[in-house]
């Protein structure tokens, strides 16, 4: 069985972002810390919104992720200015599901993740990366959220050891 739950990255420490995410409406299921200031939380739910919600609690970028089964990956990121983009994870699979890829366009969320990289101080985003982990495939959507977080410039490295 897959995951049905989700995540969000934030530049807060585990303690705040949980404390945030359950304000946000997210029960906490486990988190961690990720380097340079950075944490995941892990949770069963995740409510529309929650990245705004975060971003706007923690005063810094955000970005999250929801999956169904495992299949799919529907990701929301947000700035504290009120910057916001929005991805799909896994598309041929998401197309098997009957989501409609047009309303994730693959460039917006390109010039989205690139202008929310900036806003969040990484400036090592690889533009190559981030658009192979929106267009790729793999058996896991938890394995393109990866690639694509490491695109962006986050050291996910705790992450991929902990989701292992």
């Amino acid at each position: 069985m897959g995951n049905w739950g989700g995540m969000a990255v934030a530049r807060a420490a585990v303690a705040e972002l949980r404390e945030f995410a359950a304000e946000a409406g997210c029960a906490v299921d486990r988190g961690e810390e990720l380097g340079g200031g950075w944490s995941a939380v892990h949770y069963p739910d995740q409510p529309d919104g929650a990245a705004a919600a975060l971003a706007r609690r923690t005063g810094a970028p955000v970005f999250t992720v929801a999956y169904l089964d495992s299949d799919v990956g529907f990701v929301e990121a947000a700035t504290f200015s009120g910057g916001r983009w929005k991805a799909l994870l896994n598309r041929r699979t998401a197309e098997d599901y009957g989501i409609p890829l047009d309303r994730f366009p693959v460039e917006a969320a390109l010039a989205g993740a690139l202008d929310w990289a900036a806003a969040a101080g990484l400036l090592t985003a690889d533009p190559d990366g981030i658009r192979a982990a929106l267009t790729g495939s793999e058996a896991f959507a938890e394995d393109l959220t990866h690639r694509l977080l490491g695109a962006l410039g986050l050291d996910f490295t705790a992450l991929g050891e902990e989701s292992a």
